[in-house]
């Protein structure tokens, strides 16, 4: 009681500066005292912590001074020998007294901070998963890995501390060594455990890309994409993105001959389970799709186009955008122009979305339709007219937005492509009349 009448006597002599408002009553407004502002922020500390210099300033705010180079103390300007940040537990609570005893003016408490982990601790916890998984504990595995994912995605400052620790890498070589082991139970539920892990954790290194990229690794991220739960899915597509990213156009053209990978890619685009999960099967298949011709083939007859052309009709900017990469790259091989030339919908929904989703879009919009323009008379078409392309696109105002995008400005390597649409397209003025581009329902489905 004394302690708590103490704490209060020495609040009560804190000069006030910031205020805040009162939820109850707009109005009016609450003075904080000066103590418990961080001089950065000059908002109330969450986490007070104190250097060296004896200033307590909250941890985010120096923690962001610090990592942008700054060895200097913000209000001493003295230099920091070492950058350690030491809990201010006392005035923490007292932070927490002022914030209940105000709680009827619409306060909340600010709860009591987790202790950031330290690299030690990250040490012993690493070493122990090693060492969990050489001697088969899968439990004692799936326990530290949980581990290893909390504190991740407790803070920023946790996820840099392990990553820089080496956390990527010796989860993926956990993995990988696990997935030399003969199938059982636990040793795919562990397994799947990393790759839920794994995802906290991006952008992974090139160590813990090659280990993932191992044969057998990719063999079992294969099997969850196709047996998967919904969890389970997600974090293997995800992987699986971050991995054939990172990797050299050599290596994902081997990738792409496991059994089952693009089957299990074009299924999740076909029937989504996230738009998070359809997002990054987009992108590993565009990755794949551009390291090679025979790669692009194969999804073509796994029915990418008419997969990707649906999504596209109606989707948001950024899945737009994925898509349209995708049916680009399969544009540049001949079996996809093939499909795409007897797909109804190609040519209108390029045309479409030149405009108005973005520059991105447009750039892989155009691309794809100056493909198909390009090389119908060579190929005939596949409609058995040649020219039948051009036409089309003249036909749903392809022309007049090809000349909207010269006016409006656009990249050189695009600017070639509309150049050379314009010509393609420019024979049909005199014949053909143009219709709104936004019209679909006089378009027969070829599906």
């Amino acid at each position: 009681m004394a302690s708590a009448r103490r704490k209060q006597r020495f609040i009560s002599r804190l000069p006030f500066a910031k205020r805040i408002s009162i939820a109850d009553s707009p109005a009016a407004e609450l003075h904080v005292p000066a103590a418990f502002r961080c001089p950065i922020s000059l908002d109330l500390m969450k986490d007070p912590v104190t250097l060296q210099t004896g200033i307590t300033y909250d941890r985010r705010s120096i923690e962001t001074w610090l990592e942008t180079g700054n060895l200097t103390c913000p209000v001493t300007k003295q230099a920091l020998k070492d950058d350690d940040l030491v809990p201010n537990h006392s005035l923490r609570r007292m932070i927490q007294d002022w914030c209940v005893a105000h709680r009827s003016l619409g306060i909340e408490r600010i709860p009591t901070p987790r202790i950031p982990v330290t690299p030690a601790q990250v040490l012993e916890l690493l070493s122990g998963v090693s060492f969990a998984s050489r001697r088969g504990h899968h439990a004692r595995c799936r326990e530290l890995v949980g581990n290893f994912k909390a504190l991740g995605k407790e803070s920023e400052r946790n996820r840099r501390c392990i990553v820089s620790g080496g956390g990527s890498r010796v989860l993926s070589a956990c993995f990988s060594e696990l997935a030399t082991e003969a199938c059982e139970k636990s040793r795919a539920a562990l397994m799947e455990d990393i790759l839920s892990a794994l995802t906290v954790f991006f952008p992974l290194d090139q160590n813990s890309c090659h280990q993932l990229g191992s044969h057998k690794s990719v063999d079992f991220i294969v099997s969850v994409l196709q047996s998967g739960d919904l969890d389970a899915r997600l974090n293997a597509v995800l992987v699986l993105k971050e991995l054939v990213s990172s990797l050299p156009p050599e290596r994902i053209d081997v990738l792409a001959k496991t059994n089952g990978l693009i089957e299990a890619l074009v299924k999740l685009i076909e029937k989504p389970i996230s738009p998070r999960s359809t997002k990054a099967a987009l992108v590993a298949a565009f990755h794949l799709i551009t390291s090679g011709e025979k790669t692009a083939a194969r999804f073509v007859e796994m029915g990418i186009i008419p997969t990707v052309l649906e999504a596209v009709v109606d989707s948001e900017r950024s899945l737009c955008e994925k898509a349209l990469a995708v049916l680009d790259g399969t544009l540049s091989c001949s079996r996809g122009r093939e499909v795409a030339y007897g797909h109804a919908l190609a040519v209108p929904v390029l045309v479409k979305k030149m405009f108005r989703v973005s520059e991105m879009a447009t750039e892989f919009a155009v691309s794809a339709l100056w493909k198909l323009c390009k090389n119908e008379k060579k190929e005939g078409g596949g409609r058995g007219r040649r020219g039948e392309c051009s036409r089309e696109a003249y036909q749903v105002g392809g022309f007049q937005k090809l000349l909207l995008l010269v006016q409006v400005g656009c990249n050189g390597a695009t600017k070639e492509k509309v150049s050379e649409l314009l010509k393609l397209l420019n024979g049909y003025r005199a014949s053909l009349e143009c219709a709104e581009t936004m019209d679909f329902r006089r378009l027969k489905k070829s599906f």
